[in-house]
């Protein structure tokens, strides 16, 4: 096992999220709370030594958050919700934080832009 020097969130969506999700048009999925919430999006944060910290990180960073849970689900940014505040957000998710990350796997991690898989 090889230390990572980073922290995690866990980016975990709440009800605001969901009833969003089954309102957009032609939306044919039938997935619970619980099922959302099971399988979620896991952020690289800085190696921060107080979860507050985190936290602040996290709010300076909410707008990519937020943009990049809704494009995972809705590519058409017309459909996503006016309200994409920092109040919004964090009505719209729960975040676990983890201080210790571990790397099973020897060898470089590889870095790509998050930006080009959304494309």
């Amino acid at each position: 096992m090889y230390f990572v020097d980073r922290s995690v969130a866990v980016i975990k969506p709440k009800q605001p999220f969901h009833q969003w999700l089954h309102a957009l048009p032609d939306n044919d999925l039938d997935l619970t709370l619980d099922t959302l919430r099971s399988n979620c999006n896991a952020i690289l944060l800085p190696d921060f030594d107080e979860p507050e910290q985190c936290i602040a990180y996290l709010d300076e960073i909410y707008e990519q958050l937020f943009q990049m849970e809704l494009a995972g689900w809705c590519e058409d940014s017309a459909l996503w919700p006016q309200d994409r505040s920092l109040k919004a957000f964090w009505e719209w998710f729960d975040v676990e934080i983890h201080s210790q990350v571990f790397d099973s796997v020897e060898g470089d991690i590889t870095n790509r832009d998050a930006a080009d898989e959304l494309e």
